[in-house]
């Protein structure tokens, strides 16, 4: 028989705050056509998107972060020293080590919490908000702050035609507390590796100005090219369309309601074409409320869920104690969705 004592962590987890942050600097897409062969109309009608947020200098990571947790710790109605552990999701923090979450969980002064990173891309919410869950109800943290920040503007090739228009700026972050009833369900959960090379990296860090141009990329000016993120679009396009539907009704299932039950869908602001899609595909209501951010932030990646739900609550679109459904899906290929009571 075992020795060890039993875990006393709550019953369930619930999403208690919400805050957001998006850089001062609105780019409209006449800023992105200045280097590609493309349209205002164009970009419109594949994405959906008619702006976006790019950070500056000063709007690191981290600042970004600080100011996202600060409005979800106020909105949760706790203080920093009761964060019992940071999760950040990011896949454009390029310091190795140590973990970003560590720097933010000192400047909003929680104390001395579990802190580290995830990198699941666009999921990454989705994986942060069922590792906060987990804690909770485990008993080794009472509050989580949950964080997905993107500086993907440092990982855009602005004369790559197919992405330059997609990619923007923000951190968006949620409080996970106690809860004596469910209000996050079950997390369907996954990834497809064999997919990975349909949205990579284009050159890993340790081949980046290795001194031989002839194996990097090189922009119109002659100059190396920085890494940046690319994808195969239409093949993006078919997988998230079909199989991500697929994984939104399963974690519907998963929750044990259906889609008449939801009053708000918040899918990842991938694209607004894949997004209508998606509704289409899932046969939700005209009750339900659709999240669309994609058109004023588009696609922040990890942060896009978060700074989704702030935007709709903040705006009256959606209410505290609506049901909603949330999918996030991207690199890896990697996917995560749970129907969720909003803060």
């Amino acid at each position: 028989m075992s020795k060890i004592k039993p875990s006393k962590g709550a019953p369930y987890a619930r999403i208690l705050g919400v805050g957001g942050y998006r850089p001062t600097r609105v780019v409209p897409n006449e800023v992105i056509l200045e280097r590609i062969d493309s349209s205002d109309e164009w970009i419109r009608s594949r994405s959906g998107i008619a702006t976006r947020h790019w950070a500056s200098p000063e709007e690191t990571v981290t600042a970004m972060s600080v100011e996202a947790s600060g409005k979800a710790i106020a909105d949760a109605g706790i203080t920093p020293e009761q964060i019992g552990a940071v999760v950040v999701s990011t896949v454009s923090h390029f310091k190795q080590t140590p973990a970003v979450a560590t720097e933010i969980a000192d400047k909003i002064g929680a104390g001395k919490p579990a802190a580290f990173d995830i990198s699941a891309g666009c999921a990454g919410f989705g994986y942060g908000l069922t590792l906060a869950k987990g804690m909770i109800v485990e008993g080794s943290a009472e509050y989580v702050l949950v964080i997905g920040v993107e500086r993907l503007s440092d990982l855009t090739d602005l004369e790559d035609r197919a992405t330059a228009f997609l990619f923007g700026d923000g951190a968006g972050a949620v409080v996970v507390g106690p809860s004596d009833e469910p209000h996050i369900g079950p997390t369907v959960w996954g990834s497809e590796g064999d997919k990975s090379e349909t949205i990579k990296q284009t050159v890993p860090w340790n081949e980046f100005n290795v001194g031989d141009v002839s194996k990097l990329p090189l922009n119109n000016q002659g100059e190396i090219k920085f890494p940046a993120i690319t994808q195969e679009g239409q093949a993006v396009f078919r997988w998230a369309v079909f199989e991500m539907a697929k994984v939104a009704q399963q974690a519907l299932d998963a929750a044990g309601i259906s889609a008449d039950d939801l009053d708000v869908f918040i899918p990842h602001q991938a694209n607004m074409r894949i997004i209508d899609s998606m509704v289409k595909t899932l046969k939700l209501p005209e009750h339900v409320t659709v999240a669309r951010d994609v058109e004023t932030t588009g696609n922040t990646s990890a942060a896009s869920i978060p700074l989704a739900m702030e935007r709709l609550l903040a705006t009256g679109q959606a209410k505290s104690g609506d049901t909603a459904l949330v999918i996030g899906f991207g690199a890896g290929l990697v996917f995560a969705a749970t129907v969720v009571t909003l803060p």
